[in-house]
């Protein structure tokens, strides 16, 4: 659950916080008033893409923090992550150059670990999704999040993945004699090339270390020596009247205490200034000034770089490139003997990933009924009299990664319709309705819903129903709804409005918590009511008090 926002130079937002309920959470406010950037904001938390464009004109930065309970994460996740007790909170910032900072309880973090956590905290829903119900591609994948079919399809595909493997290689060694022999020419010539430089991982990065010193080891050798030649001066007389100060020094802290620091610098000085000396006789021993060296070691830089060019990015790159050459090599030598055996592995992998196919045929035909069933139950009361939902499925006879099987939602909402694809629907409020019944159904383990104007298209009686739905909704999960609607809004359990607010050459939005009355005004406004009129008070009023006498049943 979400249990507050923090929101600085967002888009028009100065500083707002806001502290969200258990329930029901509607957004009101007049259009264009910003209802919609704090669901955004959320967003850009939970790791949606960031544009610095957003940032609020005249800051540096923009900043969002959440604070969250942690009852809906798994175990692995709260370990993953570190997180203890019942509360954690979630920061993200983005400044005007592009560059994110992420933080979970003040640990920094990777933005794609708040994308990860945000997928198990909340579900949005933006007006944009209605667009994919209309998408039959994406019909499966919601048959399948239904059906929970994550671990099977994970399975299925990497034994689909090992049948299209198996069936390249068949295709590589089934090549005619003078494909086969170019192709063993060019792999023997290129690992030849390989092993030529007998390459070691890392040498190259060990070369770029050394060269910068090896390039400068003249002058290095010179400075060296000069620094040499001032420390030895200080051999002689200098070092002698040092150790006379030390002693004196030393015979004047056993008088007085807090001189015995001073006294142990100086030594420490002394000692210093010695060892420095050492170690810089020993440096001048060390530089190689030869240029035939250096000449090896740029031509060795060259050749690492020429392979890496060719063969992979990185060191390690080229030489898992000479193992995959190593292996073509081999397969091509004994193709014969390769080929037969190839066949009889892709003959077992074929049947194998039939039986798969089926069993997943067989899980998607069995939810399939249960999904209808579901969406059937869950929209019937939205203004849905003689309604009508169904999963089609059909078998496409080639095999995929997800299988052979397509799937599309079919709907029709009055009595005596023959049943339509979803992309055939014209009405606006019967998509949202639908896609809350989808919403409600495929929620999953998420402690929050958002939905930013699931009312869109639908008003009225309807609208009431939506609201009614909600709040039941509302009862296991948190809900946070930007609505337009009278009839929704009266049946939040937390209210707040957003308003924008224009100050000379600046423009703040302010969001703020409604009770009591302050709710049955702003429900009022939504029905277009004046301020002050008696019949749009007490409409706004009747509509509150209906929400919260059918709340009571």
């Amino acid at each position: 659950m979400l249990k507050s926002l923090e929101i600085k130079n967002f888009a028009i937002i100065s500083s707002v916080k806001v502290a969200f309920g258990a329930g029901l959470n509607i957004f009101t406010g007049e259009t264009g008033a910003g209802k919609s950037i704090v669901i955004e904001a959320l967003g850009f938390l939970l790791g949606a893409r960031g544009d610095s464009g957003l940032i609020k004109q005249g800051s540096s930065k923009m900043a969002v923090c959440g604070e969250f309970s942690s009852d809906s994460l798994s175990k692995a996740q709260l370990d993953k992550y570190g997180i203890k007790g019942a509360g954690f909170t979630l920061k993200r910032e983005l400044d005007v150059k592009g560059r994110n900072k992420a933080w979970i309880n003040d640990k920094a973090v990777l933005v794609a670990d708040l994308a990860d956590l945000g997928a198990d905290l909340v579900d949005f829903h933006g007006q944009h999704e209605h667009q994919t119900l209309f998408k039959a591609a994406a019909h499966l994948d919601l048959l399948d999040e239904f059906a929970g079919l994550g671990a099977e399809l994970a399975s299925f595909k990497k034994e689909y993945d090992a049948f299209v493997d198996l069936k390249h290689k068949l295709a590589a060694l089934e090549m005619s004699s003078e494909e086969k022999q170019r192709a063993l020419d060019l792999y023997k010539y290129q690992l030849e090339e390989i092993e030529k430089l007998n390459i070691r991982e890392g040498e190259d990065e060990e070369i770029e270390e050394v060269l910068p010193k090896m390039k400068n080891s003249g002058r290095l050798l010179q400075d060296a020596q000069t620094v040499y030649g001032y420390l030895s001066e200080m051999e002689g007389s200098a070092v002698e009247t040092l150790a006379k100060a030390l002693n004196a020094l030393r015979q004047m802290a056993e008088t007085d205490k807090t001189l015995q620091s001073a006294a142990e610098e100086l030594e420490s000085a002394l000692n210093s200034a010695e060892d420095t000396a050492s170690t810089i006789s020993a440096y001048q021993e060390g530089l190689d000034a030869d240029p035939e060296c250096l000449d090896k070691l740029l031509s060795r830089q060259e050749d690492l770089r020429r392979a890496k060019a060719k063969y992979g990015a990185t060191l390690k790159d080229v030489l898992a490139f000479a193992d995959t050459l190593r292996e073509k090599i081999s397969a091509l030598d004994c193709s014969g003997e390769n080929i037969a055996k190839l066949k009889q592995a892709l003959e077992k992998q074929d049947k194998k990933l039939l039986c798969l196919n089926e069993e997943l045929f067989k899980r998607r035909e069995a939810a399939s009924k249960a999904l209808a069933a579901r969406i059937k139950e869950e929209i019937s009361p939205l203004g849905f009299g003689k309604v009508r939902f169904e999963v089609s499925l059909d078998k496409r006879g080639e095999i995929g990664p997800k299988g052979d099987i397509a799937a599309e939602f079919l709907f029709s909402s009055n009595a005596g319709q023959a049943l339509r694809p979803l992309r055939n629907i014209a009405s606006g409020g019967e998509i949202s309705r639908l896609m809350l019944g989808l919403k409600t159904v495929l929620a999953g383990s998420c402690g929050t819903m958002v939905f930013d104007e699931i009312d869109a298209g639908i008003s009225g009686i309807t609208g009431k129903l939506v609201g009614r739905k909600m709040r039941a909704l509302a009862k296991n999960k948190q809900i946070i709804c930007v609505t337009h609607l009278a009839q929704v809004a009266a049946c939040g359990e937390k209210n707040f409005n957003i308003s924008k607010k224009e100050s000379g050459q600046s423009t703040e939005v302010e969001v703020r918590a409604l009770e009591g009355e302050d709710v049955i005004l702003e429900v009022a406004r939504m029905i277009g009511s004046s301020e002050g009129a008696k019949a749009g008070y007490q409409h706004a009023a009747d509509l509150i008090a209906e929400a919260l006498s059918v709340d009571l049943k």
